[in-house]
Formats: C-alpha cells, structure tokens, sequence
C-alpha cells in the first residue's frame, strides 16, 4: 500500500518543475539557448538546424505578447519579409505548373517569416551575443577540421565534392569564413585600444586562419566579389582616411602575395577566361552556364514583365541544361525573383534589402554584424541565389533577425538613459 507521506514530496517536486516551466525568465532562456544551439549548428547540418528552429518556435509560443508582437510587425523590417512570403503565396495562383511545383516554389521564402519573431524576441534578450559567439566557434572549429581534412581526407565527415571541405560544400563554407573573418576585424582594434593584448592577438590568428584557409585551401569564386566590398565598408565605418588609406596598401600587398604564392586560387580567377572559351565551343562549363541561365532568365522575364511566371516556374521554364540537370536556380538573386513574380517581385527583394539596410545605421556589435550580413547576401545574391538557397539564407534570417533585434534594444536602452558609447568592445 502507498504511503502518503510519500506521495507528497512527490507532488511538491511536480509543482516546482511546474513552476519553473512557467517562469518567464526560464521560458526565455530556453528560446535563448535554442537560437544558440540552431547558429552552432548551422555551419555542419541542414537537417540540425531545421530542428532546432522547430523547437525554437514552440518555446517561443508562450512567451509572445500578442499584441506587443503585432505591433512589432508595423516596422518595414518585419513587414517586407511578410509581404515576400504573401507575394510567393498569391504567385501560386498564375504559375502554369503542377501544384507540388508551386508549393515547393514557396519553400525558399518560408524562412523569412522566421525574421520578425526573431527581432522581436531578441529585442527582449539580453542573450544575442550568445548566438553569434557561437556561430564563430562553430566556425573556427570547422575551419581547423578544413585543414585536417586538406591533409587527411579520410577524416572527412561525409563525402563532399571538393578537399578542404569537411561537411556541405565550399560555397557555404566561403560564406562562413569570409564573414567571420570580417566580422572579428574591428574587435580586434577595440581590445588591442583596450590593452586587452593576448585576446586581441588571439582574435587576428583567427581572422588569419579564415584568410589563410580561404586562399589557400579552397574559395567561392563569388567571395572575390563579396569580400573587398566588406573590407571597404569596414573601412568605411571603423577607420579614419589614413587607416583606411593602410588598409588598401595592406589588402594590395596581402592579395599580391596569394597570387603569387597560391596556385589554386590563381586557377579559380585563370579559369574563367577557359571556361567563356568552352561556352563558345558548346561544352559546358560554370561560368558558360551561368552566361547561358543569364540569357534564358531575362526572356523569360520580358514574357511576364509585371507578375512573373508564378511560384514554382523556374524548373519547368529553364529545363535541363547542358549537362542534363534540370535547373530550377538561374543563380543570380533578382533574376530568380523576376522570372517567378515580375518587377513587383524584384520591388519587394530591393524594398527589404533597403528595410535591413537601415536597421543597421550607427554604430556598436549588433548593427556591424546585421550590416555585414545583408551586405554580403546581398552582393552573393548577384552571382547566386543566396536568400533563397538554404544555408545562406538561413545566415541572412539569423543575422538579420537577432542582430537587428539588438539593435532595437540599444536604441530603446539609449533612449531610456540618454546617450551612451557605441565603440565595439
């Protein structure tokens, strides 16, 4: 027979779990952690990170203000990724192909609903830096497992096409490294300011092994495009004239010496000249395909200049290419959008690109990073389809979400106890 007394503490030890469920600050703190958990994963998993966004909304679920959240959703920030999501909804309705083509067209803009919850909730956390230091150890720690794999390649956790490439593919992973790298660069002046010596010295051999990995191991063509464009709005917004003046000495210097001592990069630049003479001569190439989507892309566009194609016409409307595949990524963002949902389409893409843009103005963590993040999604997208594709884009959705959700709690802060430092440290 049971004894009561035993069933008791039993009870009591239900009602305190109970409890701390249902603590605020404890249900915030869980959506904090799984944000941490969903950029840490990030670098290394698809299907990770699927989950752990699933998980996320569900803690988020208790903690929203349903009207604070509506409000929120009046900012253009919030409203333009909404207004995406509507447009590739109603474009289902005069795409000409089968209706699981059409839904599947609407798979790559679902994500950017996640956006607004994301600035919303982290408007209210003070966990935001969380995320992003643990993307950048995700990040370093890939990059060392690059190396290892460069020389080893057996040690490789799945097959990937390219070496130096532990887990997806080197077009993410140029995308990973390329941010981290710029993105460390101004803390590195505030700690060495700070005479904060060993963790600044520690900051630069990180930047250098991204650098380093980047031109010696293996680079994204696209990263030559993005990345000097980063470097210059860091100059822009961290250095005065004469460091920047260094900085383009520095960055001439640094790239002549990877010319000169890298063969694999100078075979990515060299290649593409070979490559143009291939599409010439009918035999498929990258950069003659890319030339080749290009062209199919802007008739396709001028057939339905206004509202597009619809949700989904991409794959039926390119076909297969010349190498058999069935195309459904002209690999340049604005095109994408255009043949799919006409001049409104490319009108939203640029509105929100410009939306982001502005939440990042001034100064301080948060709004470096949401700048770089849109920045460099932005000039990618001219030779890809990066907010669309999934791994880019879902570093634009959490680096636009979190770091401008920061920015709005600095401002908010500022607001409240008057005008504060804004120097990265």
């Amino acid at each position: 027979m049971t004894n009561a007394a035993s069933i008791a503490p039993r009870a009591s030890e239900r009602s305190v779990i109970i409890a701390a469920w249902h603590n605020p600050a404890r249900q915030i703190l869980a959506v904090d952690v799984l944000a941490v958990l969903t950029a840490a994963s990030l670098p290394w998993s698809t299907s990770a990170v699927a989950v752990f966004i699933v998980l996320w909304f569900l803690a988020l679920v208790p903690t929203l203000n349903a009207r604070a959240y509506l409000r929120s959703l009046n900012r253009p920030a919030c409203l333009l990724p909404l207004l995406f999501f509507a447009l590739a909804v109603v474009g289902t309705l005069w795409a000409e192909v089968p209706w699981p083509a059409r839904l599947h067209g609407i798979n790559p803009v679902a994500k950017l609903l996640v956006i607004p919850a994301l600035l919303y909730h982290f408007e209210r956390s003070e966990r935001g830096v969380w995320v992003f230091v643990s993307f950048l150890v995700s990040c370093a720690l890939l990059m060392v497992l690059s190396w290892i794999v460069l020389l080893a390649p057996a040690l490789k956790l799945t097959a990937t096409g390219t070496d130096g490439v532990p887990v997806k593919n080197y077009i993410d992973q140029s995308q990973e490294f390329a941010l981290c790298m710029v993105a460390l660069a101004p803390f590195v002046m505030s700690l060495y300011r700070h005479r904060r010596f060993a963790l600044s010295a520690a900051c630069a051999l990180l930047m250098l092994g991204f650098f380093a990995n980047l031109a010696f191991v293996v680079s994204a063509r696209s990263a030559l495009a993005y990345i000097p464009v980063m470097l210059f709005l860091f100059a822009l917004v961290h250095l005065s004239h004469r460091a920047s003046a260094l900085l383009f000495v520095g960055t001439v210097i640094a790239a002549t010496i990877v010319w000169s001592s890298s063969a694999y990069l100078r075979g990515r630049v060299t290649n593409i000249a070979t490559e143009y003479q291939r599409y010439e001569q009918n035999i498929p190439s990258s950069t003659g395909l890319r030339l080749e989507y290009l062209q199919k892309s802007l008739k396709f566009f001028a057939a339905a200049p206004v509202l597009g194609n619809g949700t989904g016409s991409t794959k039926q409307l390119f076909g297969p290419d010349a190498t058999g595949q069935v195309i459904g990524n002209p690999h340049n963002q604005t095109l994408n959008v255009a043949v799919q949902w006409g001049l409104a389409g490319v009108a939203v893409l640029y509105a929100m690109w410009l939306a982001h843009l502005f939440l990042f103005r001034g100064y301080g963590l948060a709004n470096w990073i949401g700048l770089l993040v849109v920045v460099q999604n932005l000039v990618s997208s001219l030779l890809n389809s990066h907010l669309f594709d999934f791994h880019e884009g879902w570093m634009y959705v959490l680096g636009v979400g979190i770091a401008g959700g920061m920015s709005l709690r600095e401002r908010k802060l500022a607001a409240s106890q008057g005008p504060n430092s804004q120097e990265i440290s």
